[in-house]
């Protein structure tokens, strides 16, 4: 604070000495000593006064962090949750839809199959009567 050596105090002794005499500087040393151990535990009732607001606040700060951060974590989960459950049923329904159409596509090659039978053994049948017809010729 003060840049104060030891020439400086012998000075300020030496002026207090010659202002306030030998009688009266003892008790004076004692006054200002009290009046420095009263201003320093203010100085100290403060500090502490200001460290426990300091903490009280802190402490409040981070409970509502913890709270917005569970909260948060909690709302996340949820909608993870959610957004799974919605991919699930979506593919659920993509299943479905594709083992219908798989159904339906089978169905119609055996319908296509069927026909192409049929028509191939009237074709068959044709030809055999044609051959018949053109062999009776």
């Amino acid at each position: 604070m003060f840049d104060v050596g030891m020439p400086e105090l012998i000075v300020i002794f030496v002026v207090a000495l010659v202002v306030f005499g030998p009688k009266r500087l003892p008790e004076l040393a004692r006054t200002i000593g009290r009046g420095l151990g009263a201003l320093k535990k203010e100085f100290q009732e403060i500090k502490d006064s200001v460290g426990t607001e300091f903490e009280e606040s802190t402490s409040e700060i981070r409970d509502t962090v913890t709270d917005v951060k569970k909260q948060l974590e909690t709302d996340v989960k949820a909608t993870a949750k959610t957004f799974e459950q919605t991919v699930h049923e979506a593919e659920k329904q993509v299943k479905e839809e594709t083992d219908k159409v798989d159904k339906e596509m089978k169905d119609a090659q055996k319908q296509v199959k069927k026909q192409t039978g049929s028509v191939n053994q009237e074709l068959h049948d044709t030809l055999k009567k044609n051959k018949k017809a053109s062999k009776n010729k």
